[in-house]
């Protein structure tokens, strides 16, 4: 194993959104590390999920179910297990969701990030904190433009406004509480483009809609084709989060605690691009997709790229895999689990493959 990995052997890690799409991949990751994993969320949202059907509760060593905007049993489950690092990844993640749900959205997105961070502050034990925002919270341009860590934060639509906020919390409590040197804590937060990769149920999100519909032999309908999307496998952003816990650990200083985890510029590709190349996957494209035009739809930026240098730079990461072995990666995954449903050794085998 890589020795950056050995790391996390015997670390004291909570998870906030453990049983989300990324945090159960993380949990399981973290667990087969050797890490010591409390995973902090509400019930995992779909039937099915990943969570669930890799049974994640009973591979890490403590799991409770809890909403982020819970500050005194949040508090309570940090005060009692007094971890070393925490990955907050608690949020709703969806666009079209908020539009509908925008009080929702925010107090979950942006109250829940001031409940993590202070109850952080009264527990010292506590030496990193990976705050997980997103690519959309920055003030998108609509521009061929690779988005860098210093431009300015905005967001159209409540889920992308409310990620900006959470950046902007973080800074707030960086300034007035953890960037001194009195403190033992180490705050960053973390941007990350389109995840895709097994395991993904999520309603409104491009891979497991497609899925659903080619499990079903129907055609996957697409809503907005030409919009484009720093698309990347779950492990990667995963992988760049795990080195910010690491450099957080071990009390590196940094002048911008925010970094950018997304694909190669290459591997930014459209909604049909993605459409096309997983139909031609599962089923070497006897099924096609189906364009609907939604007339009336809410706003969706169209055009997205996260510019990776800082990482690469300062922590020494890069992506490691292209868009096709990501796809291919991801429905190697779905074909498993449709097939007989166990997914385990599958997953394992993958996340064995990334680290080498």
């Amino acid at each position: 194993m890589n020795s950056k990995y050995n790391f996390w052997k015997n670390k004291k890690v909570l998870l906030t959104g453990h049983t989300g799409f990324k945090g159960g991949w993380l949990s399981l990751w973290l667990a087969q590390l050797g890490a010591k994993v409390t995973g902090y969320s509400l019930a995992a949202p779909t039937n099915p999920n990943f969570f669930d059907a890799l049974d994640i509760a009973g591979k890490i060593d403590y799991t409770y179910e809890g909403d982020i905007r819970n500050l005194d049993f949040l508090s309570k489950i940090i005060n009692k297990h007094k971890p070393e690092i925490i990955f907050h990844m608690a949020a709703q993640p969806l666009v079209r969701f908020s539009y509908q749900n925008p009080i929702e959205t925010y107090s979950t997105n942006v109250m829940g990030t001031v409940n993590l961070l202070e109850a952080v502050r009264n527990c010292s034990e506590v030496r990193g904190v990976v705050v997980v925002t997103s690519d959309k919270c920055y003030e998108n341009r609509e521009q061929r433009y690779r988005y860098k860590e210093y431009d300015r934060l905005g967001g159209h639509d409540p889920y992308s406004n409310s990620k900006a906020c959470a950046e902007l919390v973080t800074q707030a409590y960086n300034l007035s509480y953890f960037n001194r040197s009195e403190s033992s804590t180490k705050v960053a937060t973390v941007r990350a483009g389109n995840v895709i990769g097994g395991g993904d149920w999520a309603e409104d999100r491009l891979i497991p809609d497609i899925i659903r519909a080619l499990s079903n032999n129907q055609s996957p309908i697409i809503r907005h084709p030409d919009a484009i999307r720093p698309w990347q496998h779950v492990l990667e952003p995963l992988s760049g989060y795990l080195t910010v816990g690491r450099y957080l650990y071990n009390n590196e200083h940094f002048e911008c605690p925010s970094w950018n985890f997304g694909p190669a510029a290459e591997n930014e590709q459209t909604v049909s691009f993605i459409a096309d190349n997983i139909c031609k996957i599962w089923g070497n494209g006897k099924i096609l997709p189906t364009v609907i035009k939604e007339h009336s739809a809410p706003h969706e930026a169209t055009l997205l790229s996260l510019d990776n240098l800082k990482a690469e730079q300062e922590l020494q990461w890069k992506p490691k895999w292209d868009i096709y072995t990501s796809l291919e990666k991801t429905i190697e995954w779905y074909k498993k689990y449709y097939s007989n449903r166990e997914v385990e050794q599958i997953t394992l085998q993958q996340l064995s493959e990334y680290q080498l």
